[in-house]
């Protein structure tokens, strides 16, 4: 039983999906379905939102519902061969994943290609790479590790809270020359909740959070199209043609949508009167079009999912599976962070910031990262559930063995007593 046991890591991925009542199951297939679904989702929200803009730019209305159909494909083809990869290679890795980000980072100032003022795409043949995808991922990864090293250092002194925050400054300096502040600011809110959950003492945490908010604040405030975001968002309807335009037609899709929506298809605001409705407006789109409930069931799939994440960071901490633990943390507050303020930014809640809700925006990068952490999720849960039931299987084996040897030993002591 422990060979076949042992042989559970090995298993592929056609294998794991067996449902056979039979079948013991080593991972939470829950993770497959909310994927899934956000991914039928997202196709059939970017097939609806992005027919007017694609006809226009290519003259093709399905130029967009393919490439994000590809997307998907490529998706699921890494995530094939991600869930093979034990979680102990990416905690022995961290440190090249972190140097590999930055390298990205630095290429794509170097030899990115500008689209509206902002360099952050590395275009390879028909292929284009956003490098923030990969560094936020790569970053969580070498923070989690740093915490698993460090983390008496990090619950005692100043010293061992500031050193990932050096990281993450480097980080962050190469992400303002794209500019790409969005995703500053998710790091900023990952890092900041991950050194909290580690054990971070709580005044350290107010105190450099509170630098950390002022410096987010002047980057805003000395960047006249970052301030115009700002102030556009606190009342876009005073300038309604300018720098208010996005957020209005947004709000109007949401008007529009009331409870129940108008219906798929039948949105106005992505007739090209809502700019890119099709990558971070997208849910505007679905507003409109499924109204307060489709909404309500988008949030619930991703809540869902980030619930699921925090609950098995605090498994795996539990079962002092450190790295593991901290990993799924991050992506939970990863995920929350950028639903929340894709959602907020379309609805006006908070200031536009350019990030897609994950796993339904157009993008082929957002895609396979994200799906890459839901992988890592779910390897996650396999590896937990693999050791769970090594260890009763030991325990099984034990108890078997000393009912042999209780057995074999009343039996010696009757026939000594029949001899008698």
């Amino acid at each position: 039983m422990s060979a076949s046991l042992a042989n559970l890591s090995q298993w592929t991925l056609p294998q794991w999906l067996q449902s056979e009542s039979n079948t013991v199951k080593t991972f939470d297939r829950s993770y497959i379905v909310l994927a899934l679904s956000m991914y039928m989702i997202g196709l059939i929200m970017v097939a609806s939102s992005s027919m007017p803009v694609a006809e226009r730019l290519f003259s093709n209305p399905f130029h967009f519902i393919i490439r994000h159909s590809i997307y998907i494909v490529l998706s699921l083809i890494v995530a094939g061969f991600a869930l093979r990869i034990p979680m102990h290679r990416w905690h022995k890795y961290s440190g090249n994943l972190l140097l590999l980000a930055i390298i990205l980072l630095i290429v794509v100032l170097v030899v990115g290609r500008s689209v509206n003022g902002s360099t952050r795409w590395i275009a390879i043949g028909p292929i284009t790479i956003q490098a923030a995808e990969p560094a936020k991922l790569f970053f969580f990864c070498y923070l989690s590790a740093y915490l698993v090293r460090r983390r008496d250092e990090v619950m005692e002194n100043i010293k061992g809270f500031a050193k990932p925050l050096v990281v993450f400054g480097a980080l962050g300096a190469l992400l303002l020359m794209q500019p790409d502040l969005g995703t500053i600011i998710v790091m900023f809110v990952t890092t900041f909740g991950l050194l909290f959950l580690a054990g971070a003492k709580l005044w350290q945490f107010i105190a450099i959070a509170g630098v950390g908010v002022s410096l987010l604040s002047m980057l805003a405030y000395f960047s006249p199209y970052r301030w115009a975001r700002v102030t556009g968002f606190l009342d876009p309807w005073k300038d309604p043609f300018g720098s208010g335009y996005q957020l209005t037609q947004s709000l109007m899709a949401y008007g529009r949508g009331e409870v129940f929506g108008q219906g798929l298809g039948n949105s106005v605001q992505k007739l090209e009167y809502l700019p890119e409705a099709h990558t971070d407006f997208v849910m505007a789109v679905l507003a409109e079009e499924f109204g307060f409930i489709g909404i309500s069931v988008i949030l619930l799939l991703s809540m869902t999912l980030v619930f699921k994440a925090l609950l098995l960071g605090r498994k795996a901490v539990n079962q002092e599976k450190y790295f593991e633990g901290f990993f799924a943390y991050a992506i939970g507050i990863w995920f929350c962070f950028q639903a929340a303020v894709n959602i907020g930014a379309s609805a006006g809640i908070v200031p536009t910031k350019g990030l897609t809700m994950p796993l339904i925006s157009y993008g082929g990068s957002s895609m396979i990262i994200m799906t890459l952490a839901v992988v890592i999720l779910i390897r996650i849960d396999h590896e937990i559930r693999l050791q769970s039931m090594q260890a009763t299987s030991r325990v099984t084996s034990h108890d078997k063995s000393a009912k042999k040897k209780r057995s074999k030993v009343k039996k010696t002591e009757l026939i000594e007593g029949e001899n008698d």
